[in-house]
């Protein structure tokens, strides 16, 4: 039998298919408009999806967000006047989307959202047609002042909060971008050499040592016994945050930097490969927290 008769068959079968109101069907975009999308259900009647049933996200465009040729699920309403199947993509999605979120939030697979609207204590963007909210905490590295300005951009996101029964979604940005820091930064301490001398800039004191941010980016850690040639009990015996120090690198370990003043004069600094850092966000510079970056540093 030709694969052409198989096919044919296998049409007539799927026409000849009870359709029955809460089920969810698949099928394909035929045509567009403003108000509503036909599909193709391989069925003996069409089925149409009304702009009302296919999206709840604000200002949803059927023209600009939907083509022809598209996969769409969807749950069966009823039959209109003209015989067409009415459709509702949002009760499908009321049942798959959750579970498409489940899966994002166990792979932490990033996703790209536009943030729709500006909330207390965060903003809104849409996942699978799902209403999600980004904390002010997890909109960036750093703190946010200005949550409006976030109004219309373009994110990447993790899911990191799913509750369906509660209709709650939670998103973070920070997370991607820590993430990608981390990278870059990664990349950046590859390229080092111990004995590499440069200039810092001094972020943090902490009794134990200094934390200091080299001219590429990256930050390292002086232990308290490498900042001077004489015994201090502190770092701020000798130094203040914002002073300009040279530093040389004495140890690189699980991509983490030991660092030494008082040893930075000591030879001369083999060759720089790497550039500067720059996060993919608002141009900010990559950073992590000085407590993740330091975490577990053997001294």
């Amino acid at each position: 039998m030709s694969e052409t008769m198989k096919d044919f068959e296998n049409e007539l079968d799927a026409s000849f298919r009870k359709i029955e109101e809460g089920d969810i069907v698949t099928g394909t975009v035929v045509s567009v408009d403003e108000k509503e999308v036909t599909v193709d259900l391989n069925y003996y009647s069409g089925g149409v999806i009304a702009l009302e049933d296919y999206s709840t996200e604000p200002g949803f465009s059927l023209k600009d967000r939907v083509q022809v040729g598209d996969q769409v699920q969807a749950a069966v309403k009823n039959k209109d006047d003209h015989g067409n199947i009415r459709l509702s993509r949002i009760e499908a999605n009321d049942v798959l989307s959750w579970e498409k979120l489940k899966e994002l939030r166990d792979s932490r697979e990033p996703v790209d959202v536009v943030v729709k609207s500006v909330v207390k204590g965060g903003v809104v963007a849409y996942v699978e047609d799902v209403r999600g909210f980004i904390p002010a905490s997890k909109l960036s590295l750093g703190y946010v002042e200005d949550l409006d300005s976030f109004l219309n951009k373009t994110l990447q996101v993790q899911v990191i909060d799913v509750d369906k029964d509660a209709k709650k979604l939670v998103l973070s940005a920070k997370d991607v971008l820590r993430k990608k820091a981390r990278e870059e930064q990664s990349n950046v301490i590859n390229s080092i050499q111990v004995g590499y001398v440069a200039e810092a800039k001094v972020e943090t004191l902490q009794p134990y040592g200094a934390f200091v941010r080299l001219d590429n980016g990256v930050s390292g850690l002086v232990h308290v016994s490498q900042i001077a040639n004489r015994r201090i009990k502190e770092p701020s015996e000798v130094l203040a945050v914002g002073d300009t120090v040279k530093v040389k690198v004495i140890k690189i370990k699980d991509g983490k930097l030991s660092l030494s003043i008082k040893d930075a004069d000591s030879t001369a600094a083999p060759e720089r490969r790497e550039e500067r850092v720059v996060i993919p966000q608002s141009g900010e510079e990559a950073t992590t927290s000085l407590g993740s970056l330091f975490e577990g540093l053997d001294l």
